[in-house]
């Protein structure tokens, strides 16, 4: 049995032993610790480039004909004939269609007799009867002056005899007699004279010119009904609609026929006023139309001038060329409009650019040291692949394109291989 002093000098050995081995495990395990790499958050980045970008601005559409006519008759009457099928090819006055006129025709043709009847009567007014009339009172006139004057000389010539004794005074009161006579004569004949120059004649022209002209407008009026029962096209285009056959009745003011201009379209749509004000009469635009892989060329034909009261947007056509008639009026599309353009501008792809709470923009950058960070940035034109960066970046920067929602600033990044979108993409920032 061993003596207590050597049990306890041999216990306090081996604690020792075990507290420095204790140290020593611990001091290892804190160093490890301190010297464990940062984690790496893998991301794509790509750097900036110089390039061209354009504004598109899009909006829903439907097509619609350039011209369009629904034609209604303004007579009721049962067709007679139609001229023209559904989808026909038609000209501006091109008959299309009949109807009933019988009636029509017959009062036409009376109003015809009557107007010609009241031709004759001005003719024979202005030709014949007031020139008589006047040549008439113009010579009653003549002879009535030259009854006077010849009585006028006798009196004084009697009124001398008279004087000399040579005549009885009966003879002279006979030619004074005869004298006042051819004097009422003339005075009569002179009044009439002027009221046949003045308002007779006057007034028989201007009665044969109504009669003539009511008998003209009465014939006009037949004409124009007869001709309401002869349906034409007003416009160039494509017959779309013809629903009666014939013999069923067309009833006034109901479409008939319609056509449309289809060999060019027009795609009305309304957008926003500061993207109208970035637009004019030209700017080309192309339509997306369901079921046609390739889109369709069109261009800015009418910006309206006045806002949409309802909506406080702007209505804008497109003009569309359609001569194979393969869009069809009706249907709907999207349609994009170039606008705003820049050359020579720094570009980043879209998903680049982050928006910040406070609704500025900014993007993630790869900085030398391996971390990104956050640099405020201020994004120009826009489109559906790129941005325009007008401030905040360089050409050298590396931007990151993926991974940087949320990333925060510091974080150290790896770029993985499939998002070196340029051979010097996401080293580390070396070129800054």
């Amino acid at each position: 049995m061993m003596p207590a002093r050597t049990l306890s000098a041999r216990f306090n050995r081996l604690f020792v032993q075990g507290c420095c081995a204790s140290v020593a495990i611990f001091s290892a395990g804190c160093h490890k610790a301190e010297t464990a790499p940062a984690p790496e958050v893998t991301v794509q980045a790509a750097q900036p480039h110089q390039g061209s970008i354009s504004e598109q601005i899009t909006a829903d559409a439907t097509l619609t004909p350039l011209a369009q006519a629904a034609i209604s008759p303004k007579v009721t009457a049962p067709v007679k004939k139609f001229y023209v099928q559904r989808g026909a090819r038609v000209k501006a006055g091109e008959l299309l269609a009949t109807l009933e006129n019988g009636d029509l025709s017959a009062a036409a043709l009376d109003n015809q007799g009557a107007y010609t009847a009241a031709k004759a009567g001005y003719d024979t007014a202005t030709q014949a009867t007031v020139p008589e009339d006047y040549s008439k009172a113009q010579l009653d006139l003549t002879q009535a002056k030259a009854n006077l004057d010849l009585n006028q000389s006798i009196v004084a010539a009697r009124t001398q005899l008279f004087a000399q004794g040579a005549i009885a005074g009966r003879d002279l009161d006979t030619a004074k007699a005869a004298l006042v006579q051819a004097q009422a004569a003339y005075d009569i004949a002179k009044q009439h004279f002027e009221s046949v120059q003045k308002t007779s004649n006057k007034a028989s022209l201007e009665s044969a010119k109504g009669q003539l002209d009511s008998a003209r407008g009465k014939y006009l009026g037949a004409q124009a009904q007869l001709g309401y029962t002869e349906i034409r096209s007003p416009i160039d285009g494509v017959v779309t609609d013809r629903p009666l056959f014939a013999g069923e009745t067309a009833p006034a003011g109901t479409p008939l026929i319609t056509v449309m201009e289809t060999s060019t379209l027009i795609a009305k749509l309304h957008i926003a006023q500061v993207e109208a004000q970035q637009l004019s009469v030209g700017t080309p635009a192309t339509i997306s139309v369901p079921g046609m892989d390739d889109p369709v060329d069109a261009k800015v034909s009418l910006i309206s001038p006045a806002l949409d009261t309802g909506s406080t947007t702007i209505e804008v056509w497109l003009r569309v060329d359609n001569p194979k008639n393969a869009l069809k009026a009706g249907t709907p599309v999207h349609a994009s409009i170039t606008g705003r353009a820049a050359r020579n501008a720094l570009l980043i792809p879209i998903e680049g650019v982050q928006t910040a709470a406070d609704g500025s923009k900014y993007v993630m950058v790869i900085a030398s040291d391996g971390a990104a960070h956050k640099h405020p940035v201020t994004v120009g034109i826009q489109s559906n692949k790129e941005a325009e960066i007008l401030t905040g970046i360089t050409a050298k920067d590396s931007v990151i394109t993926t991974g940087a929602y949320a990333l925060d600033d510091g974080t150290k990044v790896k770029v993985s291989a499939a998002g070196d979108d340029k051979p010097e993409a996401g080293k580390g920032g070396d070129d800054k």
